[in-house]
C-alpha cells in the first residue's frame, strides 16, 4: 500500500492538485448526474450527459495540469466571484434582520441606506452622507 502512496505522490509532484475551483465544478458535476436521473426528455438528458463529461475533463485537466500559476489564478477569480456573491446574500440577510426593528429609507438625493427605529411616528430624516433632510413615518 506504502508503493502506491509513493508511486502516486510522485506522478502528483509539480502537478496543481484540487482546489475550492475544482470542488466547485465537482458539485455542479453532481447535479448535473442527479438532474441527469429524473430528466425524461432525451435531448435534456444528452445535454446534461455532455455537460457530465465535460466538467470531469475539466476537472482532471486542472488536477493533473503543471501550469500552476494558471490555475492558481483561475482559482482566485473563482474565489473572488464567490465573495462577491457571499457578500450579497449576506448584505440582504443582514438587512432583513435589521427590518424586524428598524425602517431602512433611501436617501432621494444620493441613495444612501438610512435606519430609523420603528414606532417613532413621523420623524425628519438627515442624511448623514449629502445631508438633506427629509420626513418620513417611521
Amino acid at each position: 500500500m506504502n508503493k502506491i502512496k509513493e508511486k502516486f505522490a510522485k506522478f502528483m509532484y509539480g502537478r496543481y492538485g484540487t482546489d475550492r475551483l475544482n470542488m466547485f465544478l465537482l458539485i455542479v458535476l453532481m447535479v448535473c448526474a442527479v438532474g441527469n436521473l429524473f430528466v425524461r426528455n432525451a435531448y435534456f438528458s444528452v445535454l446534461l450527459t455532455s455537460w457530465e463529461f465535460l466538467l470531469i475533463i475539466l476537472i482532471y485537466y486542472r488536477m493533473f495540469s503543471r501550469n500552476i500559476s494558471k490555475r492558481y489564478a483561475e482559482n482566485q477569480k473563482y474565489l473572488a466571484m464567490e465573495n462577491r456573491v457571499r457578500r450579497f446574500f449576506g448584505k440582504n440577510k443582514y438587512i432583513q434582520q435589521q427590518r424586524k426593528e428598524f425602517h431602512i429609507y433611501t436617501c432621494p438625493q444620493c441613495k444612501q441606506k438610512i435606519r430609523i427605529p420603528k414606532g417613532k411616528g413621523k420623524v425628519s430624516i438627515r442624511c448623514p452622507k449629502c445631508g438633506r433632510e427629509f420626513v418620513k413615518n417611521s
